[in-house]
């Protein structure tokens, strides 16, 4: 399948062993060194050599749990994991082009200290860094740190109506959130920082500002403490499945990552959040969605499915997901992302199910395959994240315009 359309953006979305709850018992994965800096390491720089535009870490502020709403008490599982911005500090400047997201729950995190989490990112990665918001829904995470309560969701799940009216404020929140870390990122601005020994004026403090920002949720004054990021402003991602979240998408963010399992559904989504972008008054910016799936790739016909059915057998359950599980070759996959980008998608965040099988599989099997298509770069055009997203460096909105 050729395409006229512009080339896709790719990202991994890295989680432990990989997305199925049985990948760590798979020979292929590395079970013993999931807390270990070489292990993501290894993961970034495989994701590089695959000119992926960036990946996200997944974080939490709970255990790994096998229901949507409480912990279990499952030991044959992955249960534990590192902190994401932690990883991403340690391995962004072993990587030169690639761009690295952390999540970050903002239900129970100050945006001060995330605003300053991330520019360091920004400034040791010189300018690849982002974050994905997500909200922490679940009581027990809630408990972890006894500063509020959060009441149980409503049976039925997260996409129910129900649901997404019991978390509206946890989203309202996260919005906020993200509006209080984005200006303290603009808190500096670019030449705040004179560094004239012979004067001895290390900074100007004309240049820096109060955000004062006053809402329900939050009061901050600011200024932040660490310089304007070499982006001027990170990327902000965000995975949304119901009107609630598309919401927070349109109102708050660079990437939405959403869960179509078809065409039609990828139109939909895509309308909607367009239609709540320009609601938001975002409608000249660019806002990237992406379609989020879960893949089991392998070269010959039925394997992957064999193997899926395999991990299925070790983990007592068949697995299933939020997002579309994808059985099959690096050739129909290409089909299927650019059937979907037809329908309004610009990019794709694939989960690999075992991540040291499925992410080589994205790296050296489906990129050579959409590259060949023309539907994916063959070399990386730029040196930062925004660059790579086609993203401008946005001015500081506290900054005076200078007139020429």
């Amino acid at each position: 399948m050729s395409t006229s359309l512009s080339p896709l953006h790719l990202a991994a979305a890295l989680d432990g062993a990989g997305w199925h709850p049985a990948a760590w018992r798979e020979p292929v994965s590395r079970p013993r060194e999931l807390l270990t800096a070489a292990y993501w390491t290894d993961l970034v720089t495989e994701a590089e050599r695959g000119l992926l535009d960036f990946v996200t870490i997944e974080d939490a502020l709970g255990l790994q749990s096998s229901h949507l709403t409480e912990p279990d008490e499952r030991t044959d599982q992955v249960r534990g994991r590192l902190d994401a911005v932690l990883i991403a500090a340690r391995v962004a400047p072993l990587t030169r082009r690639i761009g690295v997201v952390p999540t970050v729950v903002a239900t129970h995190t100050e945006p001060f200290h995330i605003s300053k989490a991330i520019a360091t990112l920004d400034y040791v990665s010189t300018g690849r860094a982002g974050l994905r918001v997500q909200i922490a829904p679940r009581p027990n995470e809630a408990a972890h740190f006894g500063r509020r309560t959060v009441p149980p969701l409503p049976t039925g799940g997260f996409n129910t109506p129900a649901a997404q009216q019991a978390l509206r404020g946890l989203f309202d929140e996260a919005g906020d959130y993200v509006e209080v870390v984005r200006r303290l990122w603009d808190s500096w601005e670019d030449d705040a920082e004179i560094r004239d020994v012979a004067t001895g004026r290390f900074v100007d403090r004309d240049k820096l500002h109060y955000i004062d920002f006053t809402g329900e949720h939050f009061s901050v004054k600011g200024p932040s403490i660490t310089p304007r990021p070499p982006q001027g402003q990170p990327i902000v991602s965000a995975l949304a499945h119901a009107t609630v979240p598309y919401r927070l998408v349109a109102r708050a963010a660079d990437i939405g990552y959403v869960t179509p399992h078809d065409r039609v559904q990828a139109r939909a989504i895509v309308e909607e959040i367009r239609t709540e972008q320009t609601a938001a008054g975002r409608a000249e910016q660019t806002l990237h969605v992406f379609g989020d799936l879960v893949v089991f790739l392998d070269d010959e016909p039925g394997a992957a499915q064999a193997r899926r059915e395999r991990l299925d057998a070790l983990a007592g359950s068949p697995y299933t997901s939020d997002a579309l599980i994808f059985t099959g070759t690096p050739a129909e996959l290409a089909d299927l992302l650019q059937e979907w980008q037809e329908a309004g998608l610009t990019g794709f965040r694939l989960r690999p199910a075992v991540v040291g099988h499925d992410l080589p599989a994205i790296t050296r099997e489906l990129v050579p395959e959409l590259q060949r298509r023309g539907a994916f770069r063959a070399a990386y055009e730029a040196d930062t994240l925004r660059g790579l997203l086609g993203l401008p460096r946005p001015a500081n909105r506290y900054a005076t315009p200078t007139t020429v």
